[in-house]
């Protein structure tokens, strides 16, 4: 992995789903759900290379993997099991509050960067007792035009936040994140919540770790 001076760090950005909150297996679970009501039987891996694409093309991508033509009605009908699943199964990783008050205790600026709807975005941090003050900024797919692994995403949380892109690291758990945080000029840990390491590793973040808790003091020291 890449030296980095982390203290040099003044803004760091989260992706939210898979990062934030364990919420990858709900909108897996809905989407499946949703799928098999037009007649296809998707797997569970069917979803992979689109995690993180956002969630129109998460469902899309499986739907025309199947030879079904995309229809918008999928993506609302998935989001409307996913949000009968969220009230009882939505919690967030181990780490989370104490990463979030620990960085802003030192000065950094926080935001969140999420391909998904805002409808969602605020479901989940509400989900876990977040409220969306507690960021500097945020920022959902309904910002932007391009999806992840296109760097539009966190090109402007950089600008929103004022910060340059030099200066913020992105905490991604996709593929697709990664990618787009390196194509923005950011440095990036991963963390292998979705993705094996091996996988993470072929976009090349700067470092790449298990749990939230590993980077508690990473910015400070």
């Amino acid at each position: 992995m890449n030296n980095v001076k982390w203290n040099d760090i003044d803004a760091v950005i989260f992706d939210m789903d898979g990062v934030l909150t364990d919420s990858e297996p709900l909108i897996n679970e809905a989407a499946i759900t949703a799928l098999k009501e037009y007649g296809v039987s998707a797997k569970e891996e069917d979803f992979l290379p689109f995690v993180g694409a956002g969630d129109e093309k998460y469902i899309a991508g499986v739907a025309e993997k199947y030879g079904l033509k995309y229809k918008s009605e999928m993506k609302a009908r998935m989001y409307e099991l996913y949000f009968e699943l969220l009230p009882k199964k939505i919690k967030s990783f181990p780490g989370v509050k104490e990463l979030l008050s620990a960085l802003k205790k030192a000065g950094k600026k926080i935001a969140v960067a999420s391909s998904a709807d805002r409808i969602k975005v605020e479901a989940n941090l509400n989900g876990i007792g977040l409220a969306l003050s507690v960021f500097d900024q945020v920022v959902t797919g309904d910002d932007i035009t391009r999806k992840k692994p296109d760097p539009e995403i966190f090109l402007i949380a950089a600008k929103k936040l004022n910060i340059p892109p030099e200066k913020c690291c992105v905490i991604e758990d996709a593929v697709n994140g990664v990618e787009a945080s390196k194509a923005a000029g950011m440095k990036c840990i991963a963390i292998t919540n979705s993705f094996s390491s091996e996988k993470l590793s072929e976009k090349n973040p700067d470092r790449i770790v298990n749990s939230l808790l590993e980077i508690r003091t990473t910015f400070i020291e």
